[in-house]
């Protein structure tokens, strides 16, 4: 990158909307985390759909390597670019319009910039739900929830993010681009182009707007923090739950103590809403389309029939809003609690939700026999099978040398996944952190098809390079 390549691509936003200085690039080269850094020639900040365009269209003619990055909350390194110090960060920051509210058609039209709680905001002002809810909600914009496709809490009842999303524009890797914004729940005209680039992770285009699916918003949730004693019996009630609530039964979280226990020591203002400490935890959320009322009678007849049965030890209900999303906070703050106690191997698995307790014992086994003093800290999604599978430092131990044990703990972890028929990435992506991991999972076909793909989409090979693939 010399610099009249460079002022050719800071033209085309202007200086105020580009970086090039490395005190104003540095903020767009650490993941979260700090697990990955990496260098740039610039960042750009394009208003519009057309300077998306205009540069990818000059990074295609210049062999110019183009990293998409919305609100760098990415967990596997996808946004962050590599050391060359060649690569031009485009981020979707100033692409933050919503374009149209229809309450007709129950369809939210947004750019790629619009941040996830904007999003929830907007849609609640016109009584309907946007269902994507994640922790990182306050900073993470849509594009990249697209570019991913997160999941969160909602997938339970909704889907993922791939499920709330009708049509995409899409700037391609030659400057084309490609106006698939659609309110149609229903098109069988050919090959849905708009499924290949959820979940590609900017390596065969950049989102700029989204057309997604909106919903009733619910007139009562309900919240229950309930003590169980072991996963087995997490599932057995989440049957239950699912029997008595049926599509109701909106979010089913399970933590351990562990988690748990870092939370309340680590982030503030959290209370534990039990007396004493169980080995197990539920989170689970009712919502009602008639009345909070009908959501609390759901909630009190499943932790009704939880204890007679044996399964629910302890219990507390949210008896106000407030106490509901304070029992959601607890949870949310999982993962950043987590990093006062040193280093952490992480694992974003998912596998058949009947054989998650099978899978967590054989897991726990296999890692004790590496390090007997690992603290486990599983949790996430149970009622959709999505385990954020963590395995922190031995209290004492070296934060990097714990860290190292990660080419021998990942492997057994990966290898139970497989087993039970999982997958090693259930919502984070591929990104850099698991493109070995993904040559070893994925079928030859399937990997062929994958790189003809990318090969017909992006023949120079601009578009986010090093990431999946």
């Amino acid at each position: 990158m010399n610099d009249a390549l460079r002022t050719r691509f800071v033209d085309i936003v202007g200086a105020r909307n580009a970086a090039v200085t490395d005190d104003d690039v540095a903020p767009h080269l650490r993941e979260w985390r700090g697990r990955w850094t990496g260098r740039a020639a610039a960042v750009l900040r394009p208003g519009a759909t057309a300077e998306v365009a205009r540069i990818l269209e000059l990074a295609n003619r210049t062999g110019t390597a183009i990293v998409p990055q919305g609100g760098n909350t990415g967990l596997v390194g996808g946004q962050i670019p590599d050391g060359s110090g060649d690569a031009v960060i485009v981020s979707t920051a100033r692409l933050d319009r919503i374009r149209e509210i229809d309450t007709q058609a129950d369809a939210i039209t947004v750019e790629a910039g619009v941040v996830l709680a904007a999003i929830h905001d907007a849609t609640e002002a016109h009584d309907r739900l946007f269902p994507l809810s994640l922790a990182a909600q306050g900073s993470c914009q849509i594009g990249g929830n697209l570019s991913t496709n997160a999941g969160g809490t909602g997938a339970l009842a909704y889907g993922v993010a791939r499920d709330q999303c009708l049509g995409l524009e899409v700037v391609l890797p030659d400057g084309s681009v490609l106006d698939g914004l659609s309110k149609l729940k229903k098109d069988n005209t050919g090959y849905d182009l708009r499924d290949l680039f959820i979940g590609a992770e900017g390596t065969l285009g950049i989102i700029t707007a989204a057309t997604l699916r909106l919903y009733p918003r619910p007139r009562g949730k309900a919240a229950a923090f309930l003590a169980v004693g072991s996963p087995e019996d997490a599932l057995a009630l989440f049957r239950r739950a699912r029997a008595v609530a049926g599509t109701a039964l909106t979010a089913y979280e399970l933590m351990a103590r562990m988690g748990v226990a870092f939370t309340l020591r680590h982030m503030p203002g959290m209370r534990d809403p039990l007396a004493r400490a169980y080995p197990w935890y539920v989170l689970l959320e009712i919502s009602s389309g008639r009345s909070l009322d009908d959501a609390r009678a759901l909630l009190d007849s499943i932790a009704e029939t939880g204890f007679e049965h044996g399964l629910v030890l302890d219990g507390a209900i949210a008896e106000s809003e407030a106490q509901r999303l304070a029992l959601w906070q607890l949870r949310e703050a999982m993962s950043e609690s987590q990093i006062p106690e040193g280093g952490s191997i992480k694992h974003d698995i998912s596998v058949p939700v009947s054989a998650l307790p099978a899978f967590m014992a054989e897991a726990e086994k296999a890692i004790l026999a590496i390090v007997p003093e690992a603290r486990l800290c599983p949790f996430g999604h149970l009622g959709d099978g999505n385990l954020h599978y963590n395995v922190s430092q031995p209290v004492g131990w070296d934060r990097q040398a714990f860290l190292d044990l990660t080419d021998r703990i990942t492997p057994v972890v990966y290898g139970l996944v497989r087993a039970h028929g999982g997958s090693i990435s259930a919502e984070h992506g591929i990104g850099q952190m698991k493109r070995q991991e993904l040559a070893a999972t994925k079928s030859p076909v399937a990997l062929d098809l994958m790189r003809r793909i990318k090969a017909a989409f992006d023949p120079n090979a601009i578009m986010n390079p090093g990431k999946v693939l």
